[in-house]
């Protein structure tokens, strides 16, 4: 009876052994306030985009969400804080083209984007306007297109930075017109549509430049995009003037370091569709100049594939480098 009881004595040291050293259970996403991180300076359609997800996230979440600017390097600086944050859900991205399709094809990044950072779900698409100085004194696209064919390098353009979005969808338009322009890149699009407010330069295709078009402070000529936008209806495309060759695409998207758990990832997805539900929140998205564009996590992944890809291919017929 002796040895039964010493028998059963042990069995339940070990169980309650195997639950002192269970591991505790992983509380409910999300318990304390999220921070997302974003890849340009404030002024720009990410930025716009990142703080109207924020509070729609805040609001159905139940925590803060608080919305922390990091520019610079075309977006990888903010894209290489995330990747190495803990992939719980509390340190996010929110970032654009650049930073998954068109820097890593121009340089070696301290991360790689793709490997590093998982798509949660895709937020809007640029609708960009071509636009430049009154001070040029042309009216449309041929005007512009002829004058700095009669200027060569004497005209500048501007971007977010080396390697942005802008900066390739420029060049990209600039070979297609037979023009030679000068680019000057920003740490972002607010610092570079103040240049060009200034006169600093004279050109920038961006999604910035639309309510200055519409107030005349500057010159529109082109949508930069698949349609015309609903605030410059008598604005043609690139592709109605001739330019159908130029790609002119570019988004914005939620990230978070890859292992990210499936669970909290579903957490996102789910709660950002439930968004995107809501007219208020897509209204709220089309005054930052871009156009909601939903993706799920799966779906956007092959987006993101699928533009590094592209543009890769567009950076190496150009044969376009970063300045050292």
């Amino acid at each position: 009876m002796r040895m039964g009881a010493s028998i059963c004595i042990l069995c339940l040291a070990l169980v309650c052994a195997t639950f002192a050293w269970a591991p505790p259970a992983r509380a409910a996403f999300p318990d304390r306030p999220i921070r997302i991180v974003v890849s340009f300076p404030p002024g720009g359609a990410s930025d716009g985009v990142a703080r109207i997800l924020a509070e729609g996230l805040s609001a159905r979440l139940g925590v803060p969400v608080v919305v922390e600017n990091q520019g610079g390097a075309a977006g990888t600086i903010a894209g290489a804080v995330v990747a190495r944050a803990a992939p719980d859900g509390y340190t996010m991205l929110v970032s654009a083209t650049a930073v998954f399709a068109i820097v890593p094809n121009l340089r070696k990044l301290e991360f790689d984007p793709l490997r590093d950072l998982v798509p949660v779900a895709r937020i809007s698409e640029s609708l960009r306007a071509l636009a430049v100085s009154p001070k040029l004194a042309v009216k449309t696209l041929a005007d512009f297109v002829a004058y700095a064919r009669q200027n060569p390098g004497k005209l500048n353009y501007g971007s977010s930075g080396q390697g942005s979005t802008v900066h390739i969808l420029t060049e990209s338009f600039a070979r297609a017109a037979g023009i030679e322009v000068v680019h000057i890149p920003y740490r972002g699009a607010g610092p570079s549509l103040a240049g060009l407010l200034a006169g600093d330069i004279e050109i920038l295709m961006d999604t910035v430049v639309v309510p200055h078009v519409q107030s005349g402070r500057l010159i529109g000529l082109a949508a930069a995009g698949d349609e015309r936008l609903a605030e410059l209806p008598d604005l043609p495309t690139l592709a109605e003037a001739g330019y159908s060759n130029v790609r002119t695409s570019g988004w914005g998207g939620l990230f978070a370091p890859s292992q990210l758990p499936a669970d909290i990832l579903d957490v996102y997805a789910r709660n950002i569709e439930a968004l995107f539900a809501d007219q208020s929140f897509v209204k709220r998205i089309m005054t930052t100049g871009s156009r909601p564009a939903f993706l799920a996590p799966a779906a956007f992944a092959d987006h993101v594939r699928a533009d590094h890809d592209y543009f890769g291919k567009v950076i190496r017929e150009l044969k376009i480098k970063l300045q050292e």
